[in-house]
C-alpha cells in the first residue's frame, strides 16, 4: 500500500485491522494488553505475512486513521489499538466517566420486543455502543434495518443509579447494560 492508496484501499485496510484488534488477535499471534493496545510493529509484521498487505507501512496505518470518517483507532507511542467493538473475550480496561445527559442507540425494529424486556446487552460484544448524535445511531440502525428504530438514553440517570459508562471515542459510549427503564424510543 502507498500513501496513494485509495480510499477503497484504505476502507479494506481499515477491515483487517478492526478484525485483528477487536475480533481475533491470536489469529495474528497478536496479545492486546489490558487497555487493547498492540505494538504497531508486530501489528504490520503480521499484516505483511500476507501478500496483499506486504508492503504495509507505518505511514499506511496512519493516514488510513487520519482519513476516515470514523475515529475507530488510537495510535500513540508506537502502539495501536482499536477504540471500541471489541469481541474478542479479554475484557478491555477502561476508566468510567461521567456520560452526556442524553446517548442514542440505533437497533434494528425486530429487537424492539427483547429490548423492552431486558434492556441493552452486549450481544456479542463486550460492550453497548451508545452515540452522541442520534444521526450517527441512526446510520448504525440502518446497518440492519432500513427503518431502524432510535433508542434515546437517559444516560444522566443511569449513571447516578451506578451504571458504568465509558468514553470510547468522541461521539461514542460504551457500557456494560442499559435497564429498559432508561430507554425511550424516539423514531420507528
Amino acid at each position: 500500500m502507498s500513501l496513494n492508496a485509495t480510499s477503497k484501499r484504505r476502507t479494506e485496510l481499515s477491515r483487517v485491522v478492526s478484525y485483528v484488534l477487536r475480533h481475533r488477535p491470536w489469529e495474528f499471534e497478536l496479545e492486546l494488553d489490558q487497555e487493547g493496545w498492540v505494538p504497531v510493529e508486530q501489528l504490520l509484521d503480521a499484516l505483511r505475512r500476507d501478500p496483499a498487505w506486504s508492503g504495509l507501512t507505518r505511514i499506511d496505518l496512519e493516514v488510513m486513521i487520519a482519513t476516515a470518517t470514523k475515529q475507530r483507532y488510537e495510535l500513540t507511542d508506537g502502539r495501536i489499538r482499536a477504540l471500541y467493538g471489541h469481541s474478542a473475550p479479554v475484557k478491555i480496561a477502561r476508566e468510567p466517566v461521567s456520560p452526556p445527559d442524553v446517548l442514542y442507540h440505533g437497533t434494528a425494529r425486530n429487537t424492539l420486543p427483547s429490548i423492552q424486556k431486558d434492556g441493552l446487552l452486549p450481544k456479542g460484544r463486550q460492550f453497548v455502543h451508545l452515540s452522541t448524535m442520534k444521526e450517527i445511531a441512526y446510520e448504525v440502525g440502518r446497518r440492519k434495518d432500513s427503518k431502524p428504530v432510535i433508542l434515546e438514553v437517559d444516560a444522566a440517570s443511569g449513571f447516578v443509579t451506578g451504571i458504568l459508562f465509558y468514553r470510547a471515542s468522541e461521539q461514542t459510549f460504551i457500557t456494560d447494560h442499559v435497564p429498559a427503564v432508561f430507554l425511550r424510543i424516539t423514531a420507528e
